[in-house]
């Protein structure tokens, strides 16, 4: 009887590329040389790519390594949980609660404006007493080895949408910090408080930052944000945030 290694090659590598790539990584490979030189390919895992659609087949674009593309393309997506406030304050460490403290609204609030993505129906607002939460992100436990953020160091991209009410000054913080074991800072974004005067337009206003090349012993990020209106009127006249994200990115791993 003929075993599946008298298929011709390119037909195991078409049956291999659809097995889940953590079988392939610690069941398949260890199976024979065929198929650990198989899987050690490129060619398998721009294939994969190929499959779930990480990459276009016209795509001019050639990572310097396809596993690891694949790898952090498969576990893309939002660190941060409850970031467009569908969950009440569910997730978030409330580190101050000044004035009348948190609360939800829904978009586009009193005085103020609808957010680009329609699929976003609610924020978080803040008093006038100085209101800030956090959420600290395990990277293991989202499935991103010490290996990968030593070794790999993928870009770590942080956004976050604020504004304010039309009638009433607030100002807006942030602060984003890498973290070792340890939770001892390694690299830290922390810009000026940014100051929205009375009567302004009211329109959303994106942060953005991008961390690369942040070093060996990353293994926690510690985002916060928040801040407060700045005429201590009683109720929630303060800034408003939602959709905070938190992204490992395989852009800079393009060649």
């Amino acid at each position: 009887m003929l075993s599946i290694n008298h298929l011709p090659e390119n037909v195991l590598l078409d049956v291999l590329s659809l097995v889940p790539a953590r079988d392939l990584a610690h069941r398949c490979r260890p199976v024979c040389s065929l198929w650990r030189d198989i899987i050690d390919s490129p060619t398998l895992w721009k294939r994969k790519c190929h499959h779930k659609g990480f990459i276009s087949k016209d795509c001019k674009r050639n990572p310097r390594d396809w596993k690891i593309f694949y790898f952090i393309c498969s576990l893309k997506g939002n660190l941060l949980q409850n970031q467009r406030a569908n969950q009440d304050l569910k997730f978030w460490n409330i580190e101050q609660n000044g004035g009348d403290h948190w609360k939800i609204e829904n978009l586009p609030g009193e005085h103020g404006q609808e957010f680009l993505d329609k699929q976003v129906k609610k924020y978080f607002v803040t008093s006038y007493g100085s209101c800030k939460k956090s959420q600290l992100i395990e990277l293991k436990r989202k499935g991103y080895s010490d290996e990968l953020m030593d070794v790999v160091q993928p870009d770590i991209v942080v956004k976050d949408w604020f504004a304010p009410r039309r009638d009433c000054g607030c100002k807006y913080e942030v602060l984003v910090q890498l973290l070792s074991k340890d939770k001892e800072t390694l690299q830290e974004f922390c810009p000026e408080p940014v100051i929205m005067q009375q009567w302004s337009d009211a329109q959303w206003q994106q942060m953005k930052h991008t961390f690369r090349n942040y070093g060996t012993g990353v293994r926690y990020i510690y985002f916060q944000h928040g801040g407060q209106d700045t005429q201590f009127w009683a109720g929630w006249y303060g800034v408003r945030v939602t959709d905070s994200s938190v992204t490992i990115e395989a852009e800079d791993l393009s060649v």
